[in-house]
């Protein structure tokens, strides 16, 4: 009997020799199916990490036109700080009330957090939420 599971050990057809996934990974067609896909779907990730990176330094651009446009206010008026970005427009500093790469209108917080004499302007990110996590600086 013991013979007889011997023989049988040595007999296995090509298809019979790797069961399982570890067998499908092994055959040829599926490795190559799976490298594509794999390929695939890394080149999305690359793809939505740099055009998420473009995003943010497009708004960072557009936050230090705006400061600079904002300094340019303040020394205008005296040092007093607008309400909302729109009286740059109303002013004639700008031609366009200023938005972030994902079309939310910039924040402006006059006195700064970092600077009490200063202003602070953001953008609320990606998700428009007023002091997002993935908010602008």
């Amino acid at each position: 009997m013991a013979t007889a599971k011997r023989a049988r050990k040595g007999v296995f057809f090509p298809w019979e020799k790797r069961a399982g996934l570890l067998g499908a990974i092994g055959r040829t067609r599926f490795r190559w199916v799976l490298l594509a896909v794999s390929v695939f779907g890394f080149l999305l990730f690359v793809r939505y990490r740099e055009e998420r990176a473009a995003a943010v330094r497009s708004t960072r651009a557009t936050i230090t036109t705006a400061g600079r446009a904002m300094s340019v206010y303040r020394a205008s008026h005296g040092g007093a700080c607008p309400k909302e970005l729109g009286a740059l427009v109303a002013d004639g500093i700008l031609r366009d009330v200023p938005v972030d790469a994902w079309g939310h209108p910039l924040r402006i917080t006059c006195p700064g957090r970092l600077d009490p004499k200063g202003f602070d302007i953001s953008s609320d990110g990606p998700d428009g939420l007023p002091g997002g996590l993935d908010r602008v600086e």
